[in-house]
């Protein structure tokens, strides 16, 4: 019985002793698209009247909601949260 526990150390320090190679494979991923082709969102903080100026009036505009007041409003592309009367959220919408 000692002679087969002894055997078992003995084996088990062996297989630690050895040095593990395992293979590795490289994935070939296609290139994430520049930030400068994203589409352009109202920065955090904008005034309501930047906004309209920049990018003009909304398809829809959704009434204050809640405490802080949020607004939303909807172009074809995005939707702009307010606080108050500034952005406070922009999400540009996949199209």
């Amino acid at each position: 019985m000692r002679k087969h526990t002894v055997l078992g150390y003995s084996l088990a320090l062996a297989a630690l002793a050895c040095p593990f190679t395992l293979p590795a494979q490289n994935l070939d991923m296609p290139a994430a698209p520049a930030a400068s082709a994203a589409q352009s969102t109202p920065a955090r903080g904008q005034s309501m009247a930047q906004v309209e100026r920049q990018y003009g009036a909304p398809a829809e505009r959704f009434a204050a909601v809640g405490q802080p007041p949020i607004t939303r409003w909807v172009y074809p592309s995005m939707i702009v949260y307010f606080e108050y009367d500034h952005v406070v959220h922009a999400v540009a919408l996949r199209r």
